[in-house]
């Protein structure tokens, strides 16, 4: 499986002189900004798709993205290097950077959707416009590499965005629902597994598996474990101060998601967390024919010594069916019932 599958270079003064690009917004370990909420998303509002990571090899599927976006009753504007290659790239660091800046500084645009994740959105952090950001905030999208941006964005915008479906991910009848039940109806989304158990006698699939009991309240933090670890060290991770801790990954060996736990716990921050939802690791099986921890273990190790509750199983990941959850929102975790809901709206009035 490809790596993260759900998921002509131009100078940066040719990028400035089409887009808005702001070399002065440098991003800073500051003292973190209050958190900022996006204006709410209507049908019939425009939504601009962007590919801020990797290429899209099919183009097909970039036809696709704009279909569902229409289908949910929206228009959708197409940023200029959506289908643009620089290797694996969707385009040069300064034609990304200078979508994503342009979208936020378009009035017509209300929210952006990331068109795949795969890899390289680390690369755009220094060159995104925050200031911009911040004076025209809107809805951003997407996961797994979208990490990079979800944390960005909280860190040095104070911006509430949202993990979940990419524009060319699969648009089931469940990822609708989410869409329209988050952006359109603006419920405070109470998140429970689908108890669906299809032709089994017993439930299988999207089981919930209490590590740590107890209930948690604090804002969301997190993403692809990968990337979020990826950002250790640099002024791009938020705070992690009283926050839940809510990870996803797909084609890791156990032994690397015990290495990238482990940055996490001597980086401190598994210390200073009070919760933690573990959702999928899809495809993190252990290989080359050595003995493996397993992933039950491995978390084991590293959440109960916490003290905190804890549960893995949840919707959110590199899966069919996924949560649409806010990245900066507050919400309360009960890890016994494998659950958690947003306590407090997610847009601003």
């Amino acid at each position: 499986m490809n790596r993260r599958h759900f998921l002509g270079s131009a100078a940066l003064m040719a990028a400035a002189s089409t887009v808005p690009f702001a070399l002065g917004t440098t991003a800073t370990a500051a003292t973190p900004r209050p958190r900022l909420l996006p204006p709410a998303l209507n049908p019939g509002d425009t939504v601009a798709l962007v590919s801020p990571s990797g290429a899209t090899d099919e183009p097909f599927d970039l036809q696709l993205a704009q279909e569902a976006m229409e289908a949910l009753g929206l228009k959708v504007k197409v940023a200029p290097h959506l289908a643009s290659r620089y290797g694996h790239l969707a385009g040069s660091d300064a034609e990304r950077a200078g979508d994503l800046n342009a979208m936020f500084a378009d009035r017509e645009v209300k929210a952006i959707v990331c068109a795949r994740g795969g890899s390289g959105a680390a690369r755009l952090l220094p060159l995104l416009d925050y200031a911009t950001i911040r004076r025209h905030p809107k809805i951003l999208l997407g996961y797994s590499d979208i990490t990079a941006l979800h944390n960005a964005l909280l860190s040095q915008a104070g911006l509430v965005s949202f993990h979940g479906p990419i524009g060319i991910g699969s648009w089931n009848t469940f990822n609708a629902d989410q869409f329209r039940r988050v952006f359109f109806q603006r419920e405070q989304m109470q998140y429970a597994n689908s108890t669906d158990k299809g032709d089994e006698l017993v439930q299988r699939r999207n089981r919930t598996v209490t590590i740590t009991g107890g209930k948690a309240q604090g804002e969301l933090v997190g993403g692809n474990l990968t990337v979020l670890t990826a950002l250790a060290g640099s002024p791009y991770l938020p705070d992690f101060s009283g926050k839940i801790l809510f990870l996803e990954d797909v084609s890791e060996a156990p032994y690397r998601i015990d290495r990238m736990l482990s940055t996490l716990r001597l980086m401190g921050a598994l210390d200073k967390v009070k919760g933690v939802i573990f959702g999928e690791c899809t495809e993190c099986d252990p290989g080359g024919g050595y003995g493996s921890l397993t992933l039950p273990q491995i978390f084991d190790d590293y959440f109960k010594p916490l003290k905190i509750p804890a549960y893995r199983g949840a919707m959110i990941g590199h899966i069919r069916q996924q949560f649409i959850v806010p990245v900066g929102g507050k919400v309360e975790m009960d890890a016994d019932a494998g659950t958690f809901r947003m306590l407090e709206p997610v847009f601003a009035r």
